[in-house]
């Protein structure tokens, strides 16, 4: 199960349920995929396919939404 937790600019942002247990999401669209951490600072982890400037736009959307993608994180593994 990999639940959505927003989707912008393309960009569809959501968690794998059989993961680490440190912060951090994952991203599709078109083009590719990357995985981001969230703490301490959003930074990147792996990615498949997308270039510099596509990876800069989803760094600075995840940055935008760090609180939000924080909260419904701790709210969708406390129910594991």
């Amino acid at each position: 199960m990999s639940p959505s937790i927003f989707r912008e600019k393309g960009y569809r942002f959501y968690f794998l349920s059989n993961e680490e247990d440190r912060i951090h999401i994952h991203v599709t669209c078109e083009n590719g995929e990357a995985k981001f951490w969230l703490e301490p600072i959003v930074s990147l982890a792996v990615h498949h396919k997308l270039n510099p400037k596509k990876l800069s736009e989803i760094q600075s959307i995840i940055e935008e939404h760090k609180d939000e993608i924080i909260q419904a994180w701790r709210k969708y593994f406390s129910k594991r």
